[in-house]
């Protein structure tokens, strides 16, 4: 009787030690999710965005967990124009582990390619007190803020005239 506060605390340190190394993110070690990913990102280097958005798509079926997968969906969402689903992806990201450098500076990224560079600042200035003014993401960021946003182009068959004929 005397053991038994000694052996309930002993119990409880005991069961939050273990249950520390379940909360952890899993790395993945299926190797077909890291073929994927060999696979999307070489068909991402050659410009086929729908080839690696697909590849990526099929890793994170296996793995659901990888935030290397949504980090390669969301640059594949960014060179396909779509930066508000590139930015999802980076949130997601950011809501399971809240200091990836690389998807707040994706993030930033992804807001000035759609005009918000206030937003992208506050990513910036989160960037320079995670890894300091040196860390290659945040150069990248800063980079990207001070081009802005890319003009919108629009082609002369985008703005075609309306025949009207008006009689005086």
């Amino acid at each position: 009787m005397r053991y038994a506060p000694f052996a309930l605390a002993l119990s409880l340190v005991v069961g939050v030690t273990g249950s520390m190394g379940v909360a952890k993110n899993p790395v993945s070690s299926d190797p077909r999710v890291e073929m994927l990913l060999k696979d999307g990102r070489a068909a991402l280097a050659k410009g086929d965005v729908s080839a690696a958005t697909d590849s990526f798509e099929a890793a994170l079926a296996i793995d659901p967990a990888s935030n290397a997968t949504l980090l390669a969906l969301a640059d594949a969402a960014r060179r396909d124009g779509l930066q508000g689903k590139a930015i999802h992806y980076y949130r997601e990201v950011l809501s399971r582990e809240p200091n990836n450098v690389v998807a707040i500076s994706g993030e930033g990224g992804a807001m000035v390619e759609k005009g918000a560079l206030e937003k992208a600042r506050r990513n910036l200035a989160r960037l320079e007190g995670l890894c300091g003014k040196t860390c290659a993401e945040t150069a990248e960021l800063s980079a990207a803020i001070a081009r802005g946003p890319a003009p919108k182009v629009v082609s002369a068959q985008a703005v075609m005239p309306t025949e009207k004929v008006e009689t005086n």
